[in-house]
């Protein structure tokens, strides 16, 4: 069987793959992530694409499974916030609204290629300057885009409709049928 590489480095990824069942070892990939004018659901899949196809350069005879996550408010994304400052900014944008949720997600091997995006509406609750302030001085939302973590335990999501794991950062249930299908029905 080939190996599976995880070109990601987020720790809630390889959580959610590790939960698939399926062993893997993880290889960041070097791409760079830069805007470059499209929808957030094109976004997504660009940089999910990006990313497994840098690893698969340098692993050509492994399953390569890249994803990448985007915040997308009122059609604007929301990425890693820079600092403190720009996650309680986000954070304040999204409170008591509703965005969405786009997990692009590619898995290369030789001669098979398989992409597709998760999309998640989730519904925030209103938000106090003292739950952001106390959120953003957890340091949690600093390496998420949209600058939250639905597992992160603090009362921000309202109700989603859609894939929970997606807003995690890994849909699992469409990544599951994709490395069933690469690997020929595992």
């Amino acid at each position: 069987m080939r190996p599976l590489i995880l070109a990601s480095n987020s720790p809630r990824r390889r959580e959610l793959l590790a939960e698939l069942g399926y062993s893997f070892r993880v290889e960041p990939s070097s791409f760079e992530e830069r805007e470059r004018g499209l929808s957030a659901h094109d976004t997504a899949l660009a940089f999910a694409r990006g990313k497994a196809e840098e690893v698969f350069s340098r692993f050509p005879e492994a399953v390569v499974l890249g994803a990448d996550t985007v915040v997308s408010l009122d059609g604007a994304i929301l990425g890693k916030p820079k600092d403190k400052e720009d996650a309680a900014r986000m954070l304040r944008l999204l409170g008591g609204r509703t965005h969405t949720v786009y997990t692009g997600v590619c898995v290369l091997l030789r001669g098979h290629r398989e992409e597709r995006v998760e999309a998640t509406e989730v519904d925030f609750f209103p938000l106090t300057e003292e739950v952001i302030g106390q959120y953003v001085a957890s340091g949690l939302p600093l390496d998420k885009a949209g600058a939250y973590g639905i597992q992160d335990g603090y009362p921000l999501v309202r109700s989603i409709r859609g894939s929970y794991t997606n807003v995690v950062g890994l849909p699992t249930e469409t990544v599951g049928t994709m490395l069933a299908a690469a690997y020929g029905g595992k």
